[in-house]
């Protein structure tokens, strides 16, 4: 099979040249631009691979709390017609667990120490289909919620700030108050802690206090509970469902999903995400274009040669594309390198940290300190598949000037001191 013969002389150039000194110097100069771009792809796959990873660790940890969808009245009312309202949703094909629950806020007292807490009274036989929380970790403390008991679950770090353990009474204050002859007074109400949860997340972990759902609405004067919680089949698919929700249910009811309630958090991670690929392009565009160097050094190196082609017929157009297949060729090769490590790193990091905090003698992430403990990572063809053919794109476009500045040589004058 032949190929036009710009191809062959433009991958002859890319592998050729160290019988001089000056060919040498231009093919060590080509290999660190093939190696600039293959750190710049693999920097890139790397990077956004890891972010990926920890946005679905948070994620996940934020949805062992959190349901994937919520249906509940305005103004933190009962909401009407509970039972038809869980017929309603359980009859959505996507729908695969249904919970009802009450939310509202409270301060928790013991001693002199008071914090802030978000009150989710709930059912515990029904909690467990509707969170990975309930039906993990925390399911024998959630059975031990009782109606008439009042037990209340805190989260580990909650805990931790009142200095409380198992067993122990807490008093939970409630904002909206009683009227008495001395004027409007909170009302509290002693609770016992039947259990701990950590869900991994410390802003849950540190706020949130679960009761019976039945002890909840007697303590916050309610009718029953405040709304339904959801588990879909696809967590991916929330939005759609809740928009299909707010169609076919009847009354009036707010539908939300889990993308809104964390809507801030997730539009940080995406801008965070953004301004890496910038940056991290910034030394792909670095590399790509040290082959322009490259291509100068070698369009002056080859003037000889191109004024020969060129007596024998060869257009400025074919002068051009040999180049252009030399440079291009080389963006190829870095990008094809920089995928291969990118990829392997990426699928691996999760390996290659314990080796590197052991060849660097210290723990790149204290368990102390951090809440995730290790680098997870998640490639995806989304990100790489951009990366990909950015960078191709950047080394096709670094070609075009030393490519048309050869295409101008002049026979002649090149090889008048021959």
């Amino acid at each position: 099979m032949q190929f036009p013969y710009e191809l062959r002389l433009g991958w002859r150039y890319t592998r050729a040249g160290r019988a001089t000194r000056r060919n040498g110097f231009i093919s060590f100069i080509s290999a660190v631009s093939m190696l600039g771009i293959a750190l710049g792809v693999a920097a890139l796959i790397i990077v956004l691979s890891v972010m990926n990873g920890f946005q679905t660790e948070v994620r996940d940890r934020m949805l062992g709390v959190l349901a994937h969808v919520e249906v509940f009245a305005p103004g933190e009312q009962a909401i009407p017609h509970l039972e038809q309202t869980l017929r309603e949703v359980r009859a959505h094909p996507e729908v695969i667990g249904a919970a009802p629950f009450i939310a509202a806020q409270g301060l928790l007292a013991w001693g002199e120490d008071m914090r802030g807490a978000q009150i989710r009274g709930i059912d515990p036989a029904l909690e467990s289909q509707v969170t990975e929380l309930a039906s993990v970790q925390a399911q024998q403390a959630l059975a031990q919620l009782q109606p008439g008991g009042f037990g209340v679950v805190l989260g580990a770090a909650l805990a931790r700030s009142l200095g409380v353990g198992l067993g122990d009474a807490v008093t939970l204050i409630v904002p909206s108050g009683q009227l008495t002859p001395a004027g409007v007074m909170p009302r509290m109400r002693q609770l016992t802690v039947v259990g701990l949860f950590d869900s991994g997340h410390h802003d849950f972990d540190s706020t949130l206090a679960y009761l019976h759902y039945q002890d909840a609405a007697r303590l916050f004067r309610l009718e029953g509970p405040t709304g339904v919680r959801l588990k879909i089949r696809d967590l991916h698919q929330a939005p759609e469902v809740a928009l299909q929700l707010a169609a076919t249910l009847s009354g009036d009811l707010f539908i939300r999903d889990w993308t809104r309630v964390n809507r801030t958090w997730f539009a940080a991670v995406q801008l965070e995400k953004r301004m890496m690929f910038i940056i991290l392009t910034l030394i792909v565009a670095v590399a790509a274009f040290n082959l322009v160097s490259t291509l100068v050094m070698t369009v002056t190196d080859k003037r000889a040669d191109i004024a020969i082609l060129r007596t024998l017929g060869a257009s400025p157009g074919s002068i051009m594309a040999i180049f252009m297949v030399q440079g291009a060729l080389a963006g190829f090769i870095g990008t094809g390198l920089g995928l291969l490590l990118g990829l392997g790193v990426a699928l691996n990091v999760e390996t290659l940290m314990p080796a590197l905090e052991r060849l660097l003698g210290f723990t790149l992430l204290p368990p102390e300190i951090y809440l995730i403990t290790t680098l997870p990572s998640d490639p995806r063809s989304a990100d790489i598949v951009p990366i990909v053919l950015m960078a191709l794109l950047l080394a096709f476009l670094a070609t075009i000037y030393p490519s048309w500045r050869a295409s101008r040589v002049n026979p002649a004058e090149a090889l008048r001191y021959e």
